[in-house]
């Protein structure tokens, strides 16, 4: 393989695609920590499981590779200095230290093999499943009822965010609550010691370090030298212009970066959650982020006369934007909920705008938005429906559940 990650395109013929299987994180749940943890509610696990399966399943019926986070992780950590460090890095990035249980905790996780490891870090350490040692600061000796000494990850299995497949190379996003900011430590570790990445110097178009949030559901890449990106509630202005300017300067096919405007709500979290591509020239939308005569915000973000320089202009007809950047004579919009108030609002709730692409004109949803699928299948698209009782609950779809590494280039 000339290159591990190839993504040019939303609709390219999907080959590679990363998740991650729910897993005990989900059972670290509580009430209590919802918000905390950015969950509505509590998921069964033996039936998400089950559904995120079927899932899997229907991507490898399509003759689509599935890697897995949780797996690809192991396998990058195989080094004994390699783990430390990143249990280093995860611990403080934890502000484990704050509780006063860093060493106990390095001791603890250093004491499982590389895979229970992973799942414990994954999976969050509860503070009874440590031996309570000395209590010498007064923040120990005080009564804390918080249950764990590291926070479940119970967001993993949206693969979507932590990072994003641009071209050959990926950014590496700094998410912006807090609940998920350790998630992209994982790909980073992937992508440096890994045996598929490790040798192929993949570019890292922004890294987790930069100061401003991003988030892998506001990216789309629209064509091979069009990305749009959500100016979103997780995703800021000043990341998607310092992204912008990277790519500008490292490579030479991603021409132009249209900032798309949507309102900052849980409801919107995401571009996807609202817009996605189902084929060359027909999209999905929410028909609510649009003003009372289609008019939205979009900055175009294009090269500028020198490596330094940016041209920015605004248009504010989502659709013109796309004739003109992607070369199309028409596109075709097709509303969440055909359109009608109430049932728009209640599928775009349940991720009916949250289409993946498998092909050009064939896309994986969920089965509860029976609406939005039909008007779907109305305009010519393959509609592949997955159950989705439980895997609804997280607030993402099939989407926001993958991570394409690599699609055939368009033609």
């Amino acid at each position: 393989m000339a290159t591990p990650i190839n993504v040019y395109s939303e609709i390219g013929t999907l080959k590679t695609v990363m998740l991650k299987r729910p897993g005990r994180e989900l059972e670290n749940l509580t009430p209590e920590y919802l918000e905390r943890l950015l969950f509505d509610d509590i998921p069964f696990l033996p039936a998400v499981q089950k559904e995120h399966d079927e899932f899997a399943k229907a991507l490898e019926n399509e003759g689509i590779e599935v890697l897995y986070l949780e797996q690809l992780t192991t396998e990058a950590l195989h080094d004994a200095s390699i783990r430390e460090q990143f249990i280093n890095e995860l611990l403080s990035e934890s502000k484990a230290d704050l509780n006063g249980a860093y060493q106990r905790l390095k001791d603890y996780l250093l004491s499982f093999d590389t895979e229970s490891m992973v799942d414990r870090v994954m999976s969050g350490i509860r503070k009874n499943e440590l031996e309570q040692g000395p209590r010498s600061h007064l923040h120990e000796l005080m009564e804390d009822h918080y249950p764990f000494y590291l926070d479940p990850m119970p967001n993993l299995y949206f693969t979507r965010d932590p990072a994003a497949a641009i071209g050959h190379g990926l950014s590496i996003n700094k998410m912006k609550e807090p609940a998920r900011r350790r998630e992209s430590l994982f790909m980073q570790y992937i992508i440096k010691h890994h045996p598929r990445f490790k040798g192929h110097d993949i570019p890292v178009w922004l890294d987790r370090d930069f100061r401003f949030n991003i988030e892998g559901g506001d990216e789309l890449v629209l064509s091979r030298d069009t990305i749009a990106i959500g100016v979103s509630e997780r995703t800021s202005a000043q990341a998607i212009e310092r992204l912008a300017r990277n790519l500008f300067k490292r490579q030479d096919q991603i021409k132009r970066v249209l900032a798309v405007e949507i309102p900052k709500s849980r409801a919107f979290m995401h571009l996807d959650t609202v817009f996605t591509m189902v084929d060359h020239d027909q999209f999905t939308i929410h028909p609510a982020i649009q003003g009372p005569d289609g008019d939205m915000r979009i900055f175009v973000l294009e090269r500028g006369k020198t490596d330094d320089d940016i041209q920015i202009t605004e248009e504010n007809n989502l659709p013109a934007v796309l004739k003109k950047t992607l070369g199309l004579s028409d596109v075709n919009l097709i509303l969440c909920g055909g359109g009608d108030e109430i049932a728009s609002a209640r599928e775009q709730w349940n991720d009916g705008s949250n289409t993946l692409a498998i092909a050009p004109g064939v896309v994986v949803t969920y089965d509860r938005n029976y609406i939005s699928n039909e008007c779907l299948r109305k305009q010519g698209i393959k509609v592949i429906e997955i159950p989705s009782g439980e895997l609804s609950r997280g607030r993402g779809g099939p989407r926001c559940m993958s991570m394409p590494i690599y699609r055939e280039d368009l033609r």
